[in-house]
């Protein structure tokens, strides 16, 4: 039973952009994701620490599904070397349906741009929540997003 209630999903997503621009949006330039994309991301912000820096809490503002959501979130892990970080969720509405929540991101350079790689693993508060598809297409959409917008103004984050 306890298996059931343990999940990961992951996928990756081809993107133009290097697998530096991406990293440092994500990592350390969070905040400006919500100008990229609006209607998925309302805002981001800074709670404790700094932009990027291991330990940080950052407040997410999102729509998932139709429904404005919230997410406070650990930044667990920066591995600037090896363009990877981890997101643990503390605090939000994710919480109603997981014991625990993280998103792990990793992006790998490629000789023409470069691949996200998204892994979700969670832990389910009762058997019957959902698994977080919608939410990895959510992750998708927004990775796309931030692409173009990196590859149409590089330097304009």
């Amino acid at each position: 039973m306890a298996s059931q209630s343990v999940g990961k999903l992951e996928t990756d997503v081809h993107i133009k952009a290097t697998a530096e621009q991406f990293h440092d949006v994500f990592c350390s330039r969070t905040h400006h994701i919500a100008n990229v994309c609006p209607e998925k991301i309302q805002g981001v912000d800074i709670h404790e620490g700094e932009w990027g820096s291991q330990g940080s809490i950052v407040y997410w503002n999102y729509v998932h599904d139709g429904k404005k959501c919230v997410a406070k979130e650990l930044l667990e892990l920066v591995d600037t070397e090896n363009k990877k970080f981890v997101f643990k969720v503390l605090e939000g509405d994710l919480m109603e349906d997981y014991k625990s929540f993280r998103f792990i991101v990793q992006v790998f350079p490629q000789e023409e741009g470069s691949v996200v790689h998204w892994i979700m693993e969670y832990e389910k508060l009762k058997e019957h929540s959902p698994d977080p598809h919608t939410l990895l297409q959510l992750a998708i959409d927004v990775s796309k997003d931030i692409d173009a917008h990196l590859v149409a103004q590089p330097d304009a984050v």
